[in-house]
């Protein structure tokens, strides 16, 4: 199965422009996990992710305690040393994986990098969807019950029963 058989419509993911101020990538952070940068919503060119804990880099003033510990990012980040823009606060390497890759690839991917969402992205790096976990733990489940099995917890071993 390809991830983007099973990716929700772009229109209800979480997305900002570059350009945007970050009092609007704050408002979305309040009920979602990230925010998938683009630098333009024309080009859908994707730049970069916010993620929700990176919020605590955003509100935290800068310190020269953390600039001596090598922390620039960081430290640059912060609102109060004049972050004002999603460009300004956004993480550059956003892992991604194409948009004709399977769930089995996009799952190794997660695995190997500890992360549970990707972005999905063409040939061109343009931002065509997304893949998490949660959307492939609610996939696997649908296909249990299409299927007819049931998923069963007894003590502390788990099974699949069939009817």
């Amino acid at each position: 199965m390809k991830v983007r058989q099973i990716t929700p419509p772009i229109t209800s993911m979480p997305i900002v422009e570059e350009e945007s101020a970050i009092v609007d990538v704050l408002k979305i952070l309040r009920t979602r996990h990230h925010v998938w940068v683009v630098r333009s919503r024309e080009s859908m060119e994707l730049t970069g992710v916010i993620r929700y804990l990176d919020v605590v880099d955003i509100l935290l003033p800068p310190t020269r305690q953390r600039a001596r510990l090598g922390s620039i990012s960081s430290m640059l980040k912060s609102i109060m040393a004049g972050a004002e823009k999603a460009r300004d606060i956004m993480e550059r390497n956003v892992l991604t994986v194409e948009e004709e890759a399977t769930v089995l690839e996009a799952l190794e991917k997660m695995k190997r990098y500890r992360v549970a969402i990707l972005a999905i992205t063409d040939e061109r790096g343009k931002l065509k969807g997304e893949i998490s976990l949660r959307l492939l733990i609610n996939e696997f489940i649908r296909l249990m019950r299409v299927g007819g099995a049931q998923w069963t917890q007894r003590g502390s071993s788990s099974r699949l029963e069939s009817p």
